[in-house]
């Protein structure tokens, strides 16, 4: 048996780091992204091109019974041809803890540039999909979710 007062063990650093990284995470839940946040990360993405508002189909509901399950579903006309398809599509929330939601990339062999998937929204906010088509253009749907109950940050 090995002891040495004031050293620390291999579990005891592990266990700091754990509670380190808890810690952490517990953190940054309770921060939220805000339209400005949102607004910086398209601009790391896309530069200074503008979207147009047009062409994305945004389903999601106008109100969200519970925030820990928001389905949100989209589709981008486009003829998914080899000269005219969209490349890619982010989801952004300007109150959750992160301003990007989920990101779709596609190409000329996707049938359509279209997905569904389920989202924890914090509390009410703005949801915006970003379309990037192969010409470079951009186009945008943005809906207001009213979160009643639940959410990722409570």
């Amino acid at each position: 048996m090995r002891s040495h007062v004031g050293a620390m063990s291999r579990r005891d650093i592990m266990s700091i780091a754990a509670f380190g990284a808890c810690a952490l995470v517990v953190g940054v839940g309770e921060a939220s992204a805000t339209p400005e946040f949102v607004a910086a990360e398209m601009k790391k993405l896309y530069g200074d091109k503008k979207a147009t508002p047009g062409k994305v189909k945004l389903d999601v509901p106008s109100i969200a019974e519970n925030g820990l399950v928001v389905p949100l579903n989209f589709e981008v006309e486009s003829p998914m041809t080899e000269k005219d398809y969209v490349k890619s599509v982010t989801v952004f929330a300007d109150g959750n803890p992160l301003p990007v939601i989920a990101a779709f990339h596609f190409n000329p062999m996707s049938p359509k540039a279209a997905a569904s998937i389920r989202m924890r929204l914090a509390k009410t906010q703005n949801i915006t999909a970003v379309a990037e088509m192969s010409n470079g253009a951009l186009f945008s749907a943005t809906k207001e979710v009213k979160v009643t109950i639940g959410g990722c940050g409570g």
